[in-house]
């Protein structure tokens, strides 16, 4: 009974390891729990009734092997069929993205195009608007010196005309005070009374 346990766990170990990879006598073993002495011997009986099963397969009547490449041709080209609608749908659905990507892209370049374009118009008037703004600078700095320019002659002939005036003064209060003196000397002589004259 023991060894009927044994070997269904070595059995069920080497049936689940051999859906993944080869079963070897160490991977039986530690999955089944059971001896290296147990894993070895079962892990063979395993393997020989399983080669013993090909075999049995590879005496099938010709009968059903016929029958068998019959059905399997026929679900072949259906899955084939299948497999062709399938990639017929996948390729015009491709095509349909590609072509919407295109337009996209297509719309894309477009407002690039129309974006450069709006922005070299925009430099372009910019560019000329800071030209026309250099260039009245320049006209108001000319002028502006032009003014400094005549404000310091203005300045400097009215500190002339300050200084003529002044001088003009000067000269104009020396002629009346010569003319003062003049006078004081002349109007004692003609207050004097003249020789021969009486009096009352």
């Amino acid at each position: 009974m023991a060894e009927t346990s044994v070997k269904d766990r070595v059995y069920a170990a080497a049936e689940q390891i051999s859906g993944e990879r080869n079963p070897t006598v160490s991977s039986v073993r530690q999955a089944a729990g059971v001896s290296s002495a147990d894993a070895t011997r079962f892990l063979k009986e395993w393997r020989e009734e399983k080669a013993a099963a090909g075999t049995q397969i590879a005496a099938t009547p010709q009968a059903v092997l016929e029958h068998a490449a019959r059905l399997a041709g026929t679900v072949w080209a259906e899955a084939a069929k299948l497999a062709d609608e399938r990639h017929a749908g996948l390729e015009a659905q491709w095509s349909r993205e590609r072509q919407e990507k295109d337009h996209e892209l297509a719309e894309l370049g477009a407002d690039l195009d129309r974006t450069a374009a709006e922005k070299d118009a925009v430099t372009a008037d910019l560019t000329a608007q800071l030209q026309a703004a250099a260039a009245q600078l320049e006209s108001a700095e000319k002028n502006a010196a032009d003014a400094l320019k005549a404000a310091d002659a203005a300045r400097a002939e009215a500190i002339r005309l300050n200084i003529d005036l002044s001088a003009a003064e000067a000269r104009a209060e020396t002629l009346q005070q010569a003319l003062d003196a003049l006078l004081q000397r002349v109007t004692p002589e003609a207050q004097q009374p003249q020789a021969g004259d009486t009096k009352d």
